[in-house]
């Protein structure tokens, strides 16, 4: 059992809210920036990193341990991501004209989770990419999920999932030779 499940189960069966506290701070940070690829909007993404813990916190779901912790935590999200784009989609809620600021907020929280020039670059070249294929990259470089637990959260095959990396992978260099990126020969 992972220390996120561990902590989950004290929580919800000893109303031990420390435990809940150690989850969030674990889990926010990635959680929060898999949803961004998804939403295409920090903020949008913090909010619903909120709305994921406040449903752990009130509602308590089981957690049935077919996967690990992070895997379910972030099932949980992108179901909020996608009700969420589901909703806007028939009512959009922010001008077009008030998104500029909020693209330069989304690369200062990027860059200083990133921190290394190189991975800003692949990055922002992820960002040109299609929602899916940003989500799969996500999914298994940056939170480091196995090609089934990522096939979990997306709601896929796990041979789905390969073909996709693999096309998503392809698409990346394809953006970064453009961008004039160099690869390291190791």
């Amino acid at each position: 059992m992972d220390n996120g499940a561990e902590s989950y189960r004290r929580f919800r069966e000893n109303g031990d809210e420390t435990e809940l506290d150690k989850i969030i701070t674990d889990y926010s940070d990635g959680l929060m920036l898999y949803l961004t690829s998804i939403v295409g909007n920090i903020h949008i993404a913090e909010e619903l990193t909120e709305d994921t813990f406040v449903l752990l916190g009130t509602k308590k779901p089981k957690f049935r341990e077919k996967c690990s912790f992070r895997t379910w935590l972030y099932t949980i999200g992108r179901n909020k991501a996608l009700n969420y784009l589901k909703k806007t989609s028939r009512h959009p809620a922010i001008p077009i004209e008030d998104t500029a600021g909020l693209v330069s907020d989304e690369e200062a929280v990027e860059e200083a989770y990133i921190r290394k020039e190189d991975m800003i670059t692949v990055h922002r070249a992820m960002r040109r990419l299609s929602p899916e294929y940003q989500q799969v990259l996500w999914l298994t470089y940056f939170e480091g999920l196995s090609n089934k637990e990522a096939a979990a959260v997306m709601k896929k095959t796990v041979r789905s999932v390969e073909s996709l990396l693999y096309r998503a992978r392809r698409s990346l260099r394809t953006q970064l030779e453009k961008e004039g990126f160099e690869y390291e020969n190791t």
